[in-house]
């Protein structure tokens, strides 16, 4: 059976310099059974209510802007997966979740940077499912835990988004060794509940953890870990690191 994955996505540039995440995304892709479809819950695609990617071919989004050019060229163009959009709303609707379909939705960069770099291929079907940030991590794990079925039925849930997100105090010419304090304060107290299965603590992460309005100002890019919570088994953590001083770049897997 397919595990659940966390992924912190980083910068846009993970896919073209991808220092020592890269790596760790190939290995543990390497290391997994090959999946029939991935779904991924990206930080990049918030939205009201749940909606689901149904294109049978979707685009690459190149959702950001004042990059270099080459990161414009790179094209992910892995197949949709019109049909296990409609068991995904099947499924949410059994539990007491409305969605609705959405042909046209581009996979963002938070869907294909990371599975650029596992499976550059790109010949996995690949569908996203929206974020519905406004609320909260209680719905993530409601969803995970409608979903967590796929996972044994060769389907990769993916939550795509950082355990830290603060584009507003990066160093954005700290190395790798460079880690800010509070950032990992913060990651260390998230790893420590997710290792106790904490859930009361986790889903009250902005009172209780250390540093939790400076690590995420707005939450939606933590919010992709409860959707693998939800889905979840046991918790491990496939790498560890920061890049800008606080931009934490952890991959957890939920077996």
């Amino acid at each position: 059976m397919l595990p659940a994955l966390f992924i912190s996505h980083g910068s846009p540039m993970l896919a073209l310099e991808p220092g020592a995440s890269g790596p760790a995304l190939a290995r543990l892709a390497a290391q997994l059974p090959r999946p029939r479809a991935i779904l991924v819950v990206s930080a990049h695609w918030e939205s009201p209510e749940l909606r689901i990617g149904s294109s049978p071919q979707p685009a690459t989004w190149h959702d950001f802007g004042g990059f270099p050019a080459p990161l414009y060229a790179v094209q992910y163009p892995a197949p949709g997966a019109p049909e296990l959009a409609v068991e995904v709303q099947r499924l949410l609707g059994e539990a007491d979740l409305s969605s609705s379909l959405d042909p046209q939705r581009p996979l963002d960069h938070g869907a294909w940077v990371p599975l650029s770099l596992m499976y550059p291929q790109a010949d996995i079907p690949v569908l996203q499912l929206s974020l519905p940030s406004h609320a909260g991590p209680e719905l993530q794990v409601r969803v995970g835990q409608a979903l967590a079925a796929l996972r044994e039925q060769g389907v990769l849930l993916l939550g795509s988004g950082s355990i830290t997100h603060n584009l507003g105090e990066l160093d954005w010419r700290a190395g790798p060794e460079a880690i800010t304090p509070w950032a990992a304060e913060f990651r260390d107290w998230m790893v420590e509940k997710l290792s106790a299965d904490d859930h009361p603590a986790l889903l009250d992460y902005r009172t209780q953890a250390p540093h939790a309005q400076r690590s995420h100002p707005s939450d939606e890019h933590l919010l992709p870990l409860y959707f693998a919570l939800g889905a979840s088994g046991e918790f491990h953590i496939e790498h560890s690191g920061f890049t800008y001083g606080a931009l934490g770049m952890d991959i957890y897997s939920f077996a």
